[in-house]
């Protein structure tokens, strides 16, 4: 979203970016000029303590996400002429709805396609309420999603509306998507097959990354051979301890080096040996172009800036997106998708000893060179023309 903002900037367009108020999302656009407009309370506290698939306090959080559109987004949408959202249900059909009212043009963005109905995929299970066992029919489970996003946010949203002047929504997940969605994923790491639904592929979006390395980082890199990245980004994990751990000592079974990002899991070192660096927010497009591979949790960012850098990957999916991700770099063969989210040292160390062969390095970079890098770029153009 930031590499959107600053490119609608560079074409001309004035940008107002509506984020949680994390300090991260702060310095993250202060770095590029754009100010935050905090919106809502920060989403750490809350990534790191939700246990996975719980619907506990799920309702108080959809309520507070939806209020957050209405006021504070309603406020700063003021006099735009679009309004570009993601994220989840609340904040999407929240953010339609108050560019419904002000009458100006909205765009749904999705950073990945899972949620996104297809037949030829079955719809990610939603909080407390999981897929029913032995049904294979994609339409039927999309049909029993689109259900039960109206039990859980339609009373919600439509209280909501009401307030505002507007009409009842009966479908509140294809109120939010609209039926022409845009899907910022790169079209090789992430193919979408066309359906019903008017997708958008604009490419992923990405900001130019020009800060320099820490020169601690510089000089740990300049000193040996070149090591394996490992970091889970804002996923949390049940023990941080023991995955560096077993990290550290999969990747030294290697005979590699170890760089630990310490991320929302607060990863950190295991012992003061001299192989191993930790450290934290970094240029990862500077990074992943100068290791022998990178062990992470598979969000889309960081499978496609691996992907984009040509380096091989060890994707340990935890939830959400992820084993989606997982697939991609195993179908790919620039990588391999760990089997399940708890790795130990020997099935790290296995996965890893693929991964740093020459053949799956040779796919990685050939495949690299097919990442577009214009995803930003598209979207912009889309949307300066779509707002006149």
């Amino acid at each position: 979203m930031v590499g959107l903002a600053v490119r609608l900037r560079e074409l001309g367009a004035e940008v107002r970016v509506c984020a949680p108020p994390d300090e991260e999302f702060a310095e993250l656009l202060a770095g590029v000029g754009v100010e935050l407009v905090p919106t809502g309370r920060p989403v750490r506290p809350v990534v790191t303590s939700v246990v996975p698939g719980s619907a506990v306090g799920l309702a108080q959080r959809a309520s507070e996400l939806m209020a957050a559109q209405f006021e504070t987004v309603g406020a700063v949408a003021e006099g735009c002429d679009a309004l570009v959202a993601t994220g989840p249900l609340p904040v999407t059909g929240g953010a339609r709805s108050v560019a419904e009212k002000l009458g100006i043009r909205f765009v749904h963005a999705s950073h990945q396609p899972v949620s996104l109905p297809s037949p030829y995929q079955p719809p990610p299970a939603r909080r407390g309420r999981p897929l029913p066992p032995g049904v294979a029919d994609n339409r039927a489970l999309w049909d029993l999603d689109a259900r039960n996003a109206n039990e859980m946010f339609g009373e919600m949203l439509n209280t909501y509306r009401a307030a505002a002047g507007l009409a009842p929504v009966d479908n509140v997940r294809d109120y939010a998507f609209t039926d022409r969605p845009w899907l910022a994923t790169d079209p090789v790491l992430s193919p979408w097959r066309p359906t019903e639904l008017g997708v958008v592929q604009t490419g992923a979006w990405s900001r130019l990354d020009e800060r320099p390395l820490p020169p601690e980082l510089v000089a740990f890199l300049e000193a040996g051979t070149a090591p394996v990245y490992v970091g889970f980004g804002s996923t949390p994990v049940s023990d941080p301890k023991q995955l560096a751990r077993v990290a550290v000592e999969a990747v030294r079974a290697q005979g590699r080096r170890v760089v630990v990002a310490r991320g929302w899991a607060e990863l950190e070192l295991i012992d003061d040996q001299d192989d191993c660096i930790a450290v934290g927010e970094v240029n990862q497009s500077a990074l992943f172009a100068r290791v022998a591979a990178v062990v992470h949790h598979g969000s889309a960012g960081t499978t496609t800036t691996a992907a984009r850098a040509g380096a091989p990957q060890v994707v340990v999916a935890q939830g959400a997106d992820q084993p989606y991700w997982a697939e991609r770099v195993g179908d790919l063969g620039i990588g391999l998708a760990h089997d399940g989210p708890v790795p130990t040292a020997e099935s790290l160390a296995v996965a890893l000893g693929t991964a740093l062969t020459s053949g799956t390095r040779a796919r990685a970079r050939a495949v690299a060179g097919t990442i577009r890098t214009d995803g930003t770029t598209v979207a912009a153009r889309l949307l300066l023309d779509a707002a006149g």
